[in-house]
C-alpha cells in the first residue's frame, strides 16, 4: 500500500464493477462536505445538509452539465464508518457514469482510495479493532451462510472480547510479578505461586487452547474442503455430482468414459463449503484423450481432503475397482455404493464386504435416494463431529492462530518458571511475550507491514 497522509480526502466506487440498478461512490475525509457542495445540485436548495439524510438531486461537472440524477447523503464525523466526514452518492449503476462522477471528484483535489483504506481509517480511528477489520474481509469472502455468520460475530467484536479477557488475566499476573521484582529483598515470598499457576491455567491456558481448537474448525468453515469423486467408468460419478448440486451440471450417458476432464462446483453442506470434483473414470486401455483425463484425476486425488470412492452396487467389483480402492487411504475415503435401486440385496451385501475398512453409504444417484445421508456422512467425516456449529461464533484465522500458539507457548514457559521457583524477572519476560502476541491479534502492537498486508486484501471502496 502506498504511503499517504491520513488527513487527506479519499474516494472510490463502493459497488462491484458491471451494470446494476445502483452504483455508490464513497468519499471520506475533511473535504468531503466541500466536495459534496461543489458537485451536487439538490432538487430543492439547502443551505445546511442534515447529517445522515438522503437528498435527491444531480451531480454536475465543472461546466454545470448534469452527469446523473442521484441520491446524496452527507454524514458528519464521528458517527460514520471511518469516523471522518463521509459522503455517499447513489447513482445509476452504469460503470461509465460512475467513472465520470469519480473524475469530477478527483478534479476537486480528492485522491483515489487504496484497497481497504476506508476500513483502515476506521481501525486507525479506533472504531473497530483489527479482528473487526478482518471480520469485514471474511464477510466479503464468505461462501456459505455459516461463514457469513462467523464473520459477523467477529465484526461485532466477539473474538476481540475473548482475546481481551485473556490479556486482562495476563496483565493481572504481570502486576503481581512486578511487585516481586520491585521488592526483591523482602523476607516474605510475595508471589503466591500456586495461586498464579491456577489463574494461569484457568484464565489463560484453557481459553487459549479453546481458541486454537476453534481456529481449526473455523478454517474449515471459511475455506471449506475439496471432495473428489473417483471410480471406474459408468459407476455414476456425474450423476452423483448432479444429485449433490440438485441440477444437471455434468453430462450423464450410459457410455463409459463420457467425462474426459474434471468438473468442479461448490456446494454448501450444513454451511460447510465443499468443492466437489467430478473426475474421469479410471480404467486400463483408455484411449489417448481419456488417458489425459485420468492423469488429471490422479492429480486431483493427491490434492483431495476427502475421496468419494464410487462403485456400482448392482454388480460385484472388478479388478479395476479393487486396484483403485487399494490405492486409497481408508481414513479419508468414503465408499459410495451406487445404483441400489437396481441392486440385489445379496449382491449389495457382498459389495460392501469388499470395502469394509472404510466408511460406506448406499445411494441411488439417479433416484436421489441416500443423498442426504451421504451429505451428513461427508460433513461428519471432515469435521469429526456433527456439532461444529458451536465453534462458529468465534473462530480465529491463520494469522490469529499463529499468535495464539506463540502466546500459549509463552504461558507454558511461564508455568515451568513458576513451578521451578525461578526468578520473577524471567516470569515477567514470558508474560510480556504473551501480551505482545495477543496485542498483535487485536492491533495494539501489530507491525505496519502486517497491517498493510491485511488491508491490501480488501477491494477498493471498502
Amino acid at each position: 500500500m502506498a504511503i499517504h497522509p491520513i488527513d487527506d480526502t479519499i474516494a472510490a466506487i463502493a459497488t462491484p464493477p458491471g451494470t446494476g440498478g445502483i452504483g455508490i461512490i464513497r468519499i471520506s475525509g475533511p473535504d468531503a462536505e466541500a466536495v459534496f457542495r461543489r458537485i451536487f445540485r439538490p432538487h430543492r436548495p439547502h443551505e445546511i445538509y442534515q447529517s445522515h439524510m438522503l437528498y435527491y438531486g444531480s451531480v454536475v461537472d465543472c461546466e454545470g452539465r448534469v452527469l446523473d440524477e442521484v441520491l446524496g447523503v452527507f454524514m458528519k464525523a464521528p458517527k460514520t464508518y471511518t469516523r471522518e466526514d463521509v459522503v455517499e452518492l447513489h447513482s445509476h449503476g452504469n460503470y461509465l457514469v460512475l467513472q465520470s462522477i469519480l473524475r469530477e471528484i478527483f478534479a476537486c483535489g480528492v485522491r483515489s482510495a487504496e484497497p481497504g483504506e476506508f476500513t483502515k481509517r476506521a481501525f486507525l480511528a479506533g472504531r473497530i479493532d483489527l479482528t473487526g477489520a478482518e471480520g469485514v474481509i471474511e464477510l466479503l469472502k464468505a461462501q456459505t451462510a455459516g461463514a457469513a455468520e462467523m464473520a459477523v460475530e467477529q465484526l461485532q467484536g466477539r473474538l476481540y472480547e475473548m482475546i481481551e479477557t485473556v490479556r486482562n488475566a495476563l496483565a493481572e499476573i504481570l502486576a503481581v510479578i512486578e511487585v516481586a521484582i520491585d521488592f526483591p529483598d523482602e523476607d516474605v515470598e510475595i508471589i503466591d505461586r500456586e495461586l498464579l499457576l491456577l489463574q494461569l491455567k484457568e484464565r489463560v491456558e484453557v481459553p487459549l487452547r479453546e481458541l486454537i481448537k476453534s481456529a481449526e474448525h473455523g478454517k474449515i468453515i471459511r475455506e471449506g474442503i475439496k471432495a473428489v469423486i473417483v471410480g471406474c467408468p459408468n459407476v455414476g460419478k456425474s450423476s452423483l455430482l448432479n444429485g449433490l448440486l440438485r441440477e444437471d451440471r455434468a453430462l450423464v450417458t450410459a457410455i463409459p468414459g463420457t467425462t474426459r476432464d474434471t468438473i468442479e462446483e461448490i456446494v454448501s453442506i450444513h454451511s460447510l463449503p465443499v468443492r466437489i470434483v467430478d473426475t474421469a473414470g479410471i480404467r486400463e486401455h483408455a484411449d489417448p484423450v481419456e488417458e489425459l483425463g485420468i492423469d488429471r484425476t490422479r492429480k486431483k486425488l493427491a490434492e483431495a481432503d476427502l475421496v468419494l470412492f464410487m462403485v456400482d452396487g448392482s454388480t460385484l467389483p472388478g479388478k479395476d475397482d479393487l486396484a483403485l480402492y487399494r490405492s486409497m487411504n481408508p481414513a479419508n475415503c468414503l465408499v459410495v455404493i451406487n445404483k441400489i435401486d437396481k441392486a440385489d440385496p445379496g449382491i449389495l451385501e457382498q459389495v460392501g464386504a469388499f470395502f469394509s475398512e472404510a466408511d460406506q453409504v448406499e445411494i441411488s444417484a439417479k433416484q436421489l435416494v441416500g443423498i442426504d445421508r451421504l451429505r451428513d456422512m461427508l460433513y461428519e467425516k471432515v469435521t469429526g463431529s456433527s456439532a461444529i456449529k458451536e465453534y462458529n461464533s468465534c473462530a480465529p484465522n491463520t494469522r490469529h492462530r499463529v499468535a495464539l500458539e506463540k502466546a500459549l507457548a509463552a504461558s507454558l514457559r511461564l508455568k515451568d518458571i513458576l513451578l521451578n521457583g525461578l526468578p520473577a524477572d524471567l516470569a515477567a519476560v514470558e508474560v510480556q511475550c504473551g501480551l505482545g502476541e495477543l496485542g498483535d491479534i487485536v492491533g495494539l502492537t501489530t507491525p505496519d507491514d502486517i497491517l498493510d498486508k491485511i488491508f491490501s486484501e480488501f477491494c477498493i471502496g471498502k
